[in-house]
This record gives structure tokens, sequence and C-alpha cells, in this order.
């Protein structure tokens, strides 16, 4: 007997339907930063543009920070929450190294018995999300979907750290996707080079500490190897996506890039040639770099603060530790 297999139907296109973002509770100004490691408020706004960052409170975790982001993307969205049927969550600060904190987040928001999994990309988390949810979503493995960037990176930070402990902030940023008549996500540029893994992570492994090898492990990184890397190859991987998006830069009405440090910011803009017209995401200037969360929660901020950005073209690139990347043109819900 034959039998023919039967294949999920397919859907063309997809757009994001709504966003959502939950912040740390505390704004923490520069000031409170510099003793340890012999600065200035001074240098850290000339350096980084970054004035005050969000943390958490102690009790505050990834997966509550998830959950409040992911609430009001759903509420904003008008879609009834069992109607998710995929979350994924970018993440490096999960407070567990088991259970997934999209399993958790997913059951949270009344979404169960959504397929759910967390993506460790860092930095490029939320627009590896984005790529996946994509696909997924017309390939018909999923409707509708959740991507969460979320990071509290207070609890990996070293404040000793001249590196990076001044640039970290907390919070979770948060997209609905779903089906759409018309093409509201980009083919993506995505990536990575391992071979150069070392310029930004752990400084050790959770073995290491156990045994009594290291300290807590904390975040560090080699700065001037990461801004030249992330200003010159990212570049090229941006308008790359602009390319194969068929969009031109005066096309676009926002460049949402991870939020990292404010001059990274400034000399991307230049390498791409923007004109005055689109708006430039600046989130970091208040929120601090937040990781996997940067580019949902600088997005959110943006739609706040220019609603008549609706409807429009965003150019949004995530890029970061273990030197993975990731790009693509979205229409802004």
């Amino acid at each position: 007997m034959n039998v023919t297999l039967k294949q999920a139907p397919t859907t063309p296109y997809t757009r994001i339907l709504a966003m959502g973002a939950a912040r740390g509770e505390n704004a923490v100004p520069n000031d409170d930063l510099v003793g340890p490691i012999d600065s200035s408020d001074e240098w850290i706004r000339q350096r980084t543009g970054i004035a005050t960052r969000t943390r958490a409170n102690k009790e505050t975790t990834a997966i509550d920070l998830s959950i409040a982001a992911a609430n009001e993307a759903i509420a904003t969205s008008g879609i009834d929450p069992s109607e998710v049927d995929l979350v994924i969550v970018a993440t490096i600060s999960n407070p567990r190294q088991s259970p997934s904190v999209s399993a958790i987040v997913a059951d949270a928001i009344g979404a169960t018995p959504a397929a759910a999994y967390d993506s460790n990309t860092a930095c490029a988390g939320y627009c590896y999300g984005i790529a996946q949810a994509d696909a997924l979503i017309r390939t018909g493995a999923a409707r509708y979907a959740v991507v969460i960037g979320a990071e509290k990176l207070s609890d990996i930070v070293d404040p000793t750290d001249r590196s990076i402990s001044f640039l970290l902030g907390d919070g979770a940023g948060a997209a609905v996707l779903g089906p759409s008549d018309t093409p509201g996500v980009s083919v993506s540029q995505w990536g990575s080079d391992g071979s150069r893994a070392d310029l930004v992570g752990m400084n050790h492994t959770l073995v290491e500490f156990r045994d009594g090898e290291s300290e807590w492990p904390t975040l560090r990184q080699e700065g001037p190897s990461v801004f030249r890397w992330a200003v010159w190859e990212m570049a090229k991987v941006a308008k790359q996506a602009l390319d194969d998006a068929g969009v031109a830069p005066e096309d676009l009405a926002a460049f949402v890039p991870h939020q990292a440090n404010g001059r990274i910011i400034d000399e991307f803009a230049k390498q791409l040639g923007l004109p005055d017209s689109v708006k430039i995401a600046r989130d970091i200037e208040t929120t601090g770099n937040t990781s996997a969360a940067s580019i949902p929660l600088a997005t959110h901020r943006l739609l706040q603060e220019h609603p008549e950005l609706s409807g429009g073209l965003s150019l949004q690139i995530g890029f970061g530790a273990g030197l993975v990347y990731a790009a693509q043109v979205v229409v802004l819900p």
C-alpha cells in the first residue's frame, strides 16, 4: 500500500505584530560604578555613550523579565496566548543550566503546550530568533511565535573589570510574529567566526568554579579588538542584509543595531551611509548593553518615541560573544 506523507501547510510571509519590554528596576548611574575600575563618569560617557544602565533587583531573574516583556507583546498583538505555538528565548543568563527559560515562560504566559527552546547566541540571539521564527512559521511548523531576548547580566559581571563592567544592564524585549499577506521579514545574514571566540565571553567555566579553581565566571572582552571587528566586519554584514532584502539605506525608517557601545553605533551609521531621515536607536544611553535583549528593547523604545515609524523598514543587526552575528530587515509593527 502506498501512503503519501502529509506535510505542514506553508505560508509565504511573516511579520512582527507587536513588541514588549521589561527593564531592570534600578537606574544605575556611572558614578556608582567608577570606584572599582578607577574611572569617571566623563570617561564612560565619552567612550560608550552610557549615562545610566538598568539593573534588576537581586530576586528578579531573566525569567521574570522575559515573562513581563512577552505578556506586553501578546496583549498588544491582540492574539490569544493559547494561539502562540512557539516560544524562543535568547539568553546567556539563565539562572539555571536546565530547565530552559523558554519552557517556563511559555507556561507562564498561557502558551502551553507551545514548542519552546533557548538560544545561546548572546548579542545576536534576538536576530537569530527572528530568523528561526520566520522560517518555522513559513514552513508551517508554527503559526504564532514569541521571540524574546532577555538578560540579567548583573549576575555575571565583575565590578572590577575595566573592559566591560560599566557597559552591562538587565532587561528583556519580546516580539510576536505571525503570518502575513505581504513580506515582513527579509532573508537573514547570519554566521559566526569561532576562531576568534576568545575576544568576548566568559572567563571561566562552572566546572572550574565548582572545583575551586576559579572565581565565579564573569563576562570579559578585549575591547579594542571587538570594536574593530564590530565596525568593519559587521558593517559588511549589514550592507549584505540590505542587498539581500532589495533595500537601499534611504528606504529605511530606522536602524537598530545591537546596543554595544555608542561609538560603535556612530561609526556603523557612517559606514552604512545612512541619511538623516533614518532614525537610529540609542537605547544604550539609559539602558546599557543588555546583550540579547538590546535590539528588542531599543526597537520598543524607538516605537514609543516615534510611533510614526510603524509600518516602516528597520535594519537590525546583532553581534557579540563567540563572534556570532545576524542581521535582517523587518517591517516595524
